[in-house]
């Protein structure tokens, strides 16, 4: 038997459900991009704050591609299991805040109604770094956009220009996605498409506040889902697995009503700050940046999970200094964010081995993070002379993996990149990317003494 509304009264006690009333809870979010990451962080947030008696707060989800979640949620009526793991075991919980999943190519007109709906006050967004159509300098890709039809920028142009005509109010877009400034990432593409009236309104009355997004959260397993059936009695296609930390913090810039996403619950609640800028370059400098590295070098090295990389003391050590010494010199912290106890508590999460957080799913799209993760930290720290030997490592991996040595490449760039390797020795690789006029020169373009360090660790390891 499926987990489900009626099947639900039989699930054991220690299962932990939200105390509010379901069903008179309205429709206030859509949320673009739903994946396993969304259903362990923001869908938690918003259970929090209903249960904390907010109101019409539910999600109305959209899959942007895939009608899987939709297969798996939708015979569950949006029900889904959260299994939180570490060394004291596992807590589960059932997530209520979903209410429906619509699959975006199949029914363009529900999604475009959902973001039109008069009671619909904010989406949310998890559509990955790729989602965005940026180029490798860090803005809009707008040809890329304009060619490839049905982006979020599509669907939220269309909703500006039906909501201006009906009448039916502002929203506020909040991008929960891996990005430097990622509010204004989204503001820019979505503007891109719009014009007159429209945009004046935009322009004027909408929000689309920054956020930093932290909970990791692997892929399920058939071994995670028999696991959590075993647990509830119930099977539950749609059940996820994470850690016990969570943080969320957002701009606090809306465009009217917002849910009390900082009401709580058992794993803290979110954070509304003026600027996000500092959590947000920690998170991704520090806990991504160390997480690709993880990825590259551990991958190479015939590892298959973070926990298992992190414990080789080769790439131990190169993380640890990445951390410590290199991106954390790049920042500058907000008053009180202490950056060294941020690094050792990333490594204690990295060491969870009740995770099993696969490093080929962090390897994905790198060309895609290597900018905002280790590009931004080179540049800022080459001009406050700190040296970089653990990133310029960690970029020699990345180099390798896209050279294939690791297995197959999952990157929007993947057969661009491939065929520049086809043409170059390791130092021709390192011009055409990161010397004048390279493919990431806007991002970091590095001097003489960088490129050949950089050539040689590729040509070394």
């Amino acid at each position: 038997m499926r987990l489900s509304e009626d099947a639900r009264a039989s699930l054991p006690r220690d299962v932990a459900q939200a105390a509010y009333a379901r069903a008179e809870q309205r429709r206030g979010i859509v949320h673009l991009g739903i994946g396993a990451f969304h259903r362990a962080h923001q869908a938690v947030y918003t259970d929090d704050a209903m249960a904390a008696g907010d109101r019409d707060w539910a999600i109305t989800a959209v899959s942007l591609r895939s009608p899987q979640v939709r297969e798996q949620l939708a015979p569950q009526d949006g029900l889904y299991t959260v299994a939180t793991r570490d060394a004291g075991g596992e807590q589960l919980r059932v997530i209520e805040a979903v209410r429906e999943v619509l699959v975006a190519p199949h029914a363009p007109r529900a999604v475009a109604a959902a973001l039109a709906a008069p009671e619909t006050r904010l989406v949310t967004l998890t559509v990955t770094e790729k989602g965005y159509h940026r180029q490798p300098g860090g803005g809009v890709d707008g040809a890329a956009v304009a060619a490839a039809g049905g982006t979020i920028y599509h669907y939220l142009s269309q909703a500006v220009r039906d909501r201006l005509a009906a009448g039916a109010g502002p929203m506020t877009l909040v991008s929960c996605d891996n990005m430097t400034d990622n509010g204004h990432v989204l503001h820019g593409g979505v503007a891109s498409l719009l014009d007159g009236a429209a945009l004046d309104w935009f322009e004027r009355d909408w929000a689309c506040p920054s956020t930093m997004v932290d909970r990791i959260v692997p892929a399920t397993t058939a071994d995670d889902l028999a696991r959590v059936e075993q647990r509830i009695g119930l099977r539950d296609e749609g059940a996820v697995v994470t850690e016990p930390f969570r943080q969320w913090v957002i701009e606090d810039r809306f465009a009217g009503a917002r849910p009390r996403w900082d009401a709580g619950g058992s794993g803290g609640g979110a954070q509304f700050v003026a600027d996000v800028r500092p959590y947000e370059a920690a998170k991704l400098r520090m806990l991504n940046g160390a997480h690709s590295a993880l990825a590259y070098l551990g991958l190479r090295a015939g590892h298959a999970f973070v926990h298992q990389a992190v414990a080789d003391p080769a790439i131990r050590g190169v993380v640890e200094r990445l951390m410590r010494q290199e991106a954390a010199a790049s920042l500058d912290p907000a008053p009180g964010q202490d950056l060294d106890g941020y690094a050792t508590a990333l490594l204690a999460r990295f060491e969870n081995p009740s995770l099993a957080h696969r490093l080929a799913q962090i390897a994905m799209d790198g060309s895609q993070k290597v900018g905002p993760r280790w590009l931004e930290a080179l540049t800022i720290n080459r001009a406050r002379g700190v040296a970089t030997p653990a990133t310029l490592t960690a970029l020699a991996g990345w180099l390798r993996h896209l050279r294939g040595e690791a297995g197959p490449v999952n990157d929007p760039l993947g057969d661009e990149l491939a065929a520049l390797w086809r043409g170059n020795d390791a130092r021709g690789m390192v011009e055409a990317l990161f010397g004048a006029g390279g493919t990431f020169a806007a991002r970091w373009q590095a001097d003489e003494g960088e490129r050949r360090a950089l050539a040689e660790l590729v040509e070394r390891n």
